[in-house]
C-alpha cells in the first residue's frame, strides 16, 4: 500500500487559480499559480496538478487528500449563470422574494433599485397548505394539487425546484409530501427543501437561502462531478474537500448537496490563514488583507479569531449599500469584499473622472500587459508601469508581460482622455483603488469596533503585499506582515481550516413553557444529523460538537446567542440559561430586562473534526551577507519624491532570519511582490515572515514574535 503524505490546496480565484503541495513529513511546500479558466475551471486545476508533477514526479498517488475553494457558486449568482429554477410556496407567499423585509435600503432615493430574484414570478407556484407556528396543521395539502404544480414546472423546462412552505421547520410533513411527488414525477430531479437547506424561522431569509441552493445545485453539482472525475482520471485516489464559507471544511458530497454554503468559499481561505498567523504570534488586533485579480478582501481579527456572522448579502446592486443584495442565511466568516483587484479597469468615467473598478478584466482577456487580449488598462498594468512589477519575472518568469502595450493602453484612454501626464495616469489608477480599499476598510474595522492605528495588516494575493505598503500608509496601521507564499495565502489557507459543519433549527418557544427534554431531543437530531455528514471523513468518536443557543425577549426582533458547555440540556435548570442570557445580552448592550420575559429561537450545533496542523518550517540560520539576496535596483515611483527613485530590489528566496534593511524596496518571489516605502523598515523573522514597521508619527506597540507552542497533530 502507497504511503500518502501529501495534502494539495487548490484555490480558483476570478484570475489565477493556486495550487499549494504540502509534504506532512517534511513541512515542505511547493507553490504554482496559473490562469484561471473560466469555461471550465477544472482545466486550470488539471494543468496546475500535471505541471506541478514535473517538479515532484509521483506525487498524486501518495496525496491523501485535495482542499478546493471555488468563486464558482458565487460568479453563478452574480453573473445569473445558474440553473432554471422554480418555486414551490404556500399560498399568499409567491412574491416574497420580491416583498422581502419590506425595508428601503435607501429611504430617500425614489430610484433606488433592488436586485432581481433569481427565481422570475412566472416560475413561483402556490400550493393551498398551511401549518401553524407551533407545528400543527391548519389546512393539509392537497397531493392531487401538488402534483399539478409540480407538473406545470417541469413542463416549463425547469432544472431546478426550490420548495419552501410556511412553517416546515417546525413540522416539514407537507414538505415531505412534496419529496414524494417530485420524485415519482421526475426521479433524479434536483430539488433543494428548505426544511434541510435552512430550518429556520423567518420566511423571506429561509425562502431566499432555499431559491439560492436551488439556482446553483445543479451547476456545483456537474462541476463538482467533473472535478472529481479529472482528478481520478490522473491517479488522485484520496479524498476531496471543500472549503466552507463558515471557515470549515466538508466533503465534496455535502458541498453539491448545499452549495449555498460554498458562496465564500475562496475569499474565505486566506482569513482562516490570517486567524492562524494571529494566534501563532500573539498579535490581538489584525486586518487580513487579500487582493488578487478579480477583487479585495478584508477581515478584522481579534484576539486570534475572525468573527462568523449568520446573514450576508450577494450581488448587491449597490456595492456598498447594506440591503441592496440577495439575502443569505448561512453561517459566512464576516469579512468585506470588493471589486478592486490587479484586473480592475481604469476608465475616465461620464462625469469625466478616473474611475478604477469594480469592472474586471479577469483571467480573459486580462490586463493589456498580459498580451492575451485585454485592451482595457487595469490596475497591475499600472504596477508594472511604476517599476513596482518586473516584466522577466511575473510568476517566476514563466510569464512574460509587455510593458510598452501598456504603455499606450494607458496614455490612449486615461491619459489623454484627462488631460494628465503620464505618471499623474499611472499614479493615479494605483493610489485611487487604494483609497477605495482604504474607505472600505475602515469602515469595516469601524463596525468591528477596532482601530486602524492599532492593527497590524497581514497580506495575502497576488496584488496584496504590492498594494498592502499604501494601504497602510492611508490607514495610519503601524505594522504590516506578509507571509512566506503570500501570493497563494487562500490556497495555504486551506491547511489551517477545521473540518466542521454547522447546523441549526428553530423552535420557538418561551423560558417558562420550554420543556428541556425537548430540547435536548433537537440537540441529538442536529448531532445525529451532523454525523452522517462527517462519518465519512472519520469515525463518530473523533467528532466534537460545540451547541449555542438563539435567544431574545419576548417581542424583540434580533436574537442573541448564548454559548453551551453542557452536553446534556437537561441537567441544566431554567434560572442558569436566564443568568446567562442576561449576562450575554448585558456585556452586548450595557444593560438587561430581569423582569422581561425571555424565548428560544435557534438551537445551534457545530461539530467538527480534529485539526491537522500545518507546520510552519524554520529556515536555516546560516551566517550570509544581506548583499547576497540583492538582485540589483530598479526605478520605480516614490509618492514622497513625486517622481521615479531607485529601490532596492530582493530576492525573498535569499533572505534570511534576522536579515534587517530600510526601504525604499522591492521584495520579489515567484507569485507575488512587496512594496516598502522610504520610511519603513523591514526584518525577517525564523520562519521567512516579513515584518514591516512603518513611520507613521506614532508610538509602536511591538507584540512579541515567538509563536505560541503548539503541537502539531496529524
Amino acid at each position: 500500500m502507497v504511503e500518502k503524505f501529501y495534502r494539495l490546496g487548490c484555490d480558483i480565484g476570478g484570475t489565477f487559480t493556486d495550487f499549494v503541495l504540502l509534504n506532512d513529513k517534511t513541512g515542505e511546500l511547493k507553490i504554482y499559480k496559473c490562469l484561471t479558466t473560466p469555461k471550465d475551471p477544472s482545466d486550470a486545476v488539471e494543468h496546475g496538478i500535471r505541471e506541478m508533477e514535473k517538479n515532484t514526479p509521483g506525487f498524486v498517488e501518495k496525496m491523501d487528500e485535495v482542499i478546493h475553494g471555488t468563486t464558482l457558486v458565487i460568479n453563478s449568482i452574480i453573473e445569473r449563470k445558474g440553473a432554471k429554477t422554480g418555486l414551490i410556496t404556500t399560498k399568499g407567499f409567491r412574491d416574497v422574494l420580491e416583498i422581502g423585509r419590506g425595508i428601503r435600503y435607501a429611504p430617500y432615493d425614489v430610484f433606488a433599485e433592488f436586485p432581481k430574484p433569481l427565481i422570475p414570478r412566472h416560475l413561483r407556484f402556490e400550493v393551498d397548505e398551511r401549518i401553524r407556528s407551533d407545528g400543527s396543521v391548519l389546512k393539509p395539502l392537497d397531493p392531487e394539487e401538488a402534483r399539478q404544480v409540480v407538473r406545470t414546472l417541469l413542463k416549463m423546462g425547469t432544472e431546478s425546484i426550490a420548495v419552501c412552505l410556511i412553517n416546515s421547520f417546525e413540522n416539514p410533513t407537507h414538505e415531505l409530501m412534496l419529496k414524494e411527488i417530485i420524485e415519482k414525477e421526475a426521479p433524479g430531479a434536483s430539488v433543494s427543501f428548505s426544511y434541510r437547506v435552512l430550518p429556520q424561522i423567518k420566511e423571506y431569509e429561509r425562502t431566499s437561502t432555499t431559491a439560492t441552493n436551488a439556482y446553483v445545485k445543479p451547476l456545483t453539482g456537474r462541476y463538482l462531478s467533473r472535478l472529481a472525475g479529472r482528478l481520478e482520471s490522473i491517479g488522485f485516489k484520496g479524498k476531496l474537500f471543500i472549503m466552507l464559507s463558515s471557515g470549515g471544511v466538508t466533503s465534496v458530497e455535502t458541498a453539491a448537496e448545499f452549495p449555498v454554503r460554498i458562496i465564500e468559499s475562496g475569499p474565505t481561505a486566506a482569513v482562516i490563514a490570517g486567524q492562524y498567523y494571529g494566534k501563532l504570534f500573539n498579535i490581538s488586533e489584525m486586518f487580513c488583507f487579500d487582493m488578487g485579480g478579480t477583487t479585495a478582501k478584508s477581515c478584522l481579527i481579534q484576539k486570534g479569531v475572525a468573527g462568523v456572522v449568520p446573514t450576508f448579502e450577494v450581488g448587491r446592486v449597490q456595492r456598498f449599500m447594506k440591503g441592496s443584495g440577495l439575502t443569505i442565511q448561512v453561517p459566512v466568516v464576516d469579512l468585506m469584499e470588493i471589486g478592486a483587484g490587479g484586473g480592475s479597469i481604469a476608465k475616465v468615467s461620464r462625469m469625466g473622472t478616473l474611475q478604477v473598478g469594480p469592472e474586471s478584466s479577469g483571467a480573459d482577456p486580462g490586463p493589456i500587459c498580459y498580451g492575451i487580449g485585454g485592451i482595457d488598462p487595469c490596475v497591475t498594468d499600472a504596477d508594472l508601469l511604476l517599476g513596482y512589477l518586473d516584466e522577466n519575472y511575473f510568476l517566476g518568469g514563466e510569464m512574460k508581460l509587455n510593458k510598452e502595450a501598456a504603455r499606450r493602453g494607458v496614455m490612449e484612454k486615461v491619459a489623454k482622455p484627462l488631460g494628465v501626464t503620464f505618471i499623474q495616469s499611472i499614479w493615479g489608477i494605483h493610489d485611487l483603488i487604494n483609497e477605495t480599499m482604504a474607505a472600505a476598510a475602515k469602515t469595516h474595522i469601524a463596525e468591528k469596533g477596532g482601530n486602524p492605528k492599532i492593527v497590524t495588516i497581514v497580506a495575502f494575493g497576488g496584488a496584496g503585499p504590492v498594494h498592502a505598503y499604501s494601504l497602510a500608509k492611508k490607514l495610519g496601521a503601524p505594522r504590516l506582515l506578509v507571509p512566506p507564499n503570500a501570493g497563494v495565502g487562500s490556497a495555504l489557507g486551506f491547511f489551517t481550516a477545521p473540518r466542521a459543519f454547522d447546523l441549526l433549527r428553530s423552535h420557538k418557544v418561551s423560558l417558562a413553557n420550554a420543556n428541556f427534554l425537548d430540547i435536548e431531543k433537537i440537540f441529538k437530531e442536529l448531532e445525529a444529523d451532523a454525523t452522517k455528514i462527517l462519518k465519512k471523513e472519520a469515525t463518530e468518536k473523533d467528532i466534537k460538537f460545540e451547541r449555542s443557543l438563539d435567544m431574545r425577549f419576548v417581542g424583540q426582533g434580533a436574537e442573541t446567542n448564548v454559548p453551551l458547555t453542557e452536553r446534556d440540556f437537561t441537567k441544566l435548570k431554567k434560572e442558569e440559561v436566564r443568568r446567562r442570557f442576561d449576562g450575554v445580552y448585558e456585556k452586548l448592550y450595557g444593560r438587561t430586562y430581569p423582569d422581561s420575559e425571555v424565548e428560544f429561537i435557534n438551537f445551534k450545533v457545530r461539530a467538527s473534526l480534529p485539526e491537522r496542523l500545518l507546520r510552519l518550517p524554520k529556515f536555516e540560520k546560516k551566517k550570509r551577507s544581506l548583499d547576497q539576496a540583492i538582485k540589483g535596483k530598479r526605478p520605480a515611483y516614490s509618492p514622497v519624491a513625486r517622481d521615479f527613485i531607485p529601490f532596492t530590489v530582493y530576492d525573498r528566496y535569499k533572505l534570511f532570519p534576522t536579515a534587517k534593511f530600510r526601504g525604499p524596496a522591492i521584495i520579489e518571489e515567484k507569485e507575488s511582490t512587496v512594496i516598502v516605502g522610504e520610511d519603513a523598515s523591514v526584518s525577517v523573522d525564523d520562519f521567512g515572515f516579513l515584518w514591516i514597521d512603518l513611520s507613521t508619527g506614532q508610538k509602536t506597540v511591538t507584540k512579541t514574535r515567538t509563536p505560541a507552542k503548539k503541537t502539531s497533530k496529524r
